[in-house]
């Protein structure tokens, strides 16, 4: 049975156990803390987390300012809202003067399941790597997340990462180390690679064992982080098999995808197909569900290969 995990719980957990050892981290939230699992860090330091209420903007404003002031602000609340309602605030508070502000949010994705389409954030990487100087993160796991958290506190400047709202099947090894801007090999391959991120990662993983019983050996990289995005297992991952399949719980524009395609256009171009959101918003369902509607499993992927591969001279 495939272990799973909550990549929000995680983060909470994450900050209570830094919270012991580091008193310069502050916790703020919009009025979501029982759903980012902020609640816990709050319960425990109470005079170092702030409930701003829905009041997102406001929240940018003060995490600046706490940063500003030698701390180190964790402001979360769901993707949707952060970037969609504060992208100006994040933009002149955080980006230009490069602050050392921490944006971890959660329900990224269509994943965010029956709430629909007003909470499903499928352009928020979009808008987060388009600004300078920020650093995005899409963990493929509970794990990966509690050590991309991590990493973004013990950095200076600002980051972006983005957690889902289901279970989350663990997919990084006991011994796994996170990087900041290096891919991770998951499966070795010749014929093609996928590379993909968040909750695509499992189904990348699942569309290479599918693919190996047809004696097509896919290399699966798992791109979490999408900026500064890692250039050269790009390069060498298009030397090697040819072909390229991107998979993402996003918009095709703006995503990993378009990341991968620049990166491969200016260096080595080869075949791609890209599995994502295409241009359209989702609708209320339960999580699988939408994943299937909108193009987004392990069969997906799978298919998106065997076109790639066909494609390669």
């Amino acid at each position: 049975m495939v272990q799973e995990a909550s990549q929000r719980e995680a983060y909470g957990q994450a900050l209570l156990e830094m919270g012991k050892t580091n008193p310069d981290i502050v916790v703020l939230d919009a009025d979501l803390c029982k759903s980012t699992m902020t609640f816990h860090f709050a319960a425990a330091y109470p005079g170092r987390a702030f409930d701003v209420g829905i009041a997102e903007q406001n929240m940018i404003g003060i995490a600046a300012g706490l940063a500003a002031s030698g701390k180190i602000p964790f402001a979360s609340t769901f993707a949707v809202f952060l970037p969609g309602r504060c992208f100006d605030q994040v933009r002149m508070s955080v980006a230009q003067p490069r602050l050392n502000v921490k944006l971890v949010v959660t329900h990224g994705g269509i994943s965010v399941g029956e709430d629909g389409a007003s909470h499903q954030a499928i352009e928020d990487i979009s808008l987060m790597t388009s600004m300078p100087g920020f650093t995005v993160i899409v963990p493929a796991d509970a794990m990966e997340a509690v050590q991309a958290v991590k990493a973004a506190a013990a950095a200076v400047g600002p980051y972006y990462i983005r957690l889902g709202r289901p279970k989350l099947p663990v997919v990084c090894p006991e011994d796994y180390k996170f990087v900041v801007g290096k891919a991770a090999v998951m499966r070795k391959g010749s014929d093609a690679t996928i590379m993909a991120d968040g909750i695509m990662v499992a189904g990348a993983l699942e569309a290479a064992d599918l693919l190996k019983k047809e004696r097509i050996n896919c290399r699966v990289l798992n791109m979490a982080t999408l900026k500064p995005i890692d250039e050269a297992a790009i390069i060498s991952a298009a030397a090697d098999t040819g072909a390229i399949v991107t998979a993402e719980e996003h918009l095709e524009q703006g995503g990993l995808g378009s990341a991968v395609a620049r990166v491969l256009v200016k260096n080595h171009p080869v075949p791609m197909e890209f599995i994502s959101m295409d241009d359209t918003y989702g609708q209320s369902g339960k999580p699988a569900e939408l994943l299937q509607k909108y193009g987004l499993t392990a069969n997906d992927i799978a298919n998106a290969v065997r076109k790639v591969i066909k494609r390669k001279p």
